[in-house]
């Protein structure tokens, strides 16, 4: 079976299990956890621990600013 986490054209997905980096980051954005966009705990470029009600922090590359972070709250 292939790691889709291996391919080249998929960002980094990093788990944050630390709750107060989860609440920096709300506090920063000024928003609540079901307001971050979604994604669902079957993405194959999840970490395998991740569970729904988490917090995924994704870094991908972009045109205009090198590097793009984004957060998504795990679903079931």
């Amino acid at each position: 079976m292939v790691n889709v986490t291996d391919h080249e054209l998929v960002p980094n997905h990093e788990l944050l299990d630390d709750p107060e980096a989860v609440e920096e980051v709300l506090a920063e954005y000024n928003v609540s956890k079901t307001d971050l966009p979604r994604i669902k705990r079957t993405d194959p470029a999840l970490p395998d621990e991740a569970e729904p009600g988490d917090v995924v922090k994704i870094v991908r590359e972009s045109r205009t600013t090198d590097q793009a972070t984004v957060y998504r709250l795990v679903i079931s």
